[in-house]
């Protein structure tokens, strides 16, 4: 077996279809191996995946390092891709990941797109991945890489941190990769993933998804060594079906008063005008 794919998978059913569906069409000599990791899920994940072949296994440890690491330490392939089960792959991502594997080279990462997201998300990820291929362009190391993009040689794993959450899947095991060989980016091989994670808006993005979840998350496991600070609540599509409906409702309120306070104005300045003309008029 040549790869072997990891997908972390918890309550992933309406979304999973499609990510196996585009790794069905993907062509690679030596065979493929697909893993979905069952992550204590409670819809019908399992049943999706195993209608596509996949082996499907279960781990009882929430978190997604967890899922991982159990994904990872069953594979058969040589080389183990690393994905997530609301990612799409364009024909041919596979057979361009493994022919990056060149003598030295113990990983290949890339970048992610977002599936219809919000308009600042269509230019600061994009942005951001650019600097990270200038980067490595410049001087041959990388900063970053996304878990939904990255394969290594199996006989090169390092291991996932599974006191950390989010973050231990890549900021840490970018790192402990680097230790092992020459971790190489392909920034022309993108995949394409849910944008859910961003549609409670910029502002919670920012300062709760990666500043408190990914950033301190990470800091502070990592110091300490245990899960001190738990894992982000999962995005699903309900929770996405609801903010949306809520910023509807904020926006209807929102311009309600605006209207409202256009109207008030307009008849306080039809009042004043009214009066200004009596007052001639006596005068």
């Amino acid at each position: 077996m040549r790869l072997s794919v990891v997908i972390p998978a918890y309550n992933e059913g309406a979304f999973l279809d499609a990510t196996l569906a585009s790794l069905a069409v993907q062509r690679v000599a030596g065979g493929v191996e697909v893993i979905v990791v069952d992550n204590a899920s409670t819809d019908d994940t399992a049943v999706v995946a195993a209608r596509y072949g996949a082996r499907v296994l279960h781990e009882p440890q929430r978190g997604v390092c967890a899922a991982r690491q159990r994904g990872t330490l069953a594979a058969r392939g040589e080389i183990v891709v690393s994905t997530d089960a609301d990612t799409r792959f364009p024909p041919g991502w596979l057979a361009r990941v493994e022919a990056r594997f060149t003598d030295g080279v113990v990983a290949v990462a890339g970048p992610c797109r977002y599936a219809d997201p919000p308009w600042w998300a269509r230019i600061f990820p994009p942005l951001y991945f650019a600097a990270i291929d200038a980067r490595y362009r410049a001087t041959g190391r990388i900063g970053y890489i996304t878990a939904t993009n990255v394969a290594f040689r199996r006989e090169d794993f390092p291991g996932y941190d599974t006191s950390l959450t989010q973050g231990g899947d890549e900021v840490d095991f970018l790192r402990r990769l680097r230790r092992r060989g020459h971790v190489a980016w392909d920034g022309g091989n993108p995949v394409l993933t849910s944008s859910r994670r961003m549609d409670q808006g910029l502002a919670y993005t920012v300062l709760v998804s990666y500043g408190y979840h990914y950033a301190l998350n990470l800091a502070v496991n990592r110091v300490t060594g245990r899960r001190v600070l738990g894992a982000a609540p999962a995005i699903r599509e309900q929770d996405v079906r609801v903010t949306r409906r809520r910023r509807r409702r904020w926006r209807v309120g929102l311009l309600t008063a605006v209207g409202a306070l256009v109207l008030v104005r307009r008849q306080v300045t039809e009042r004043r005008g009214t009066r200004a003309v009596s007052a001639r008029a006596l005068g």
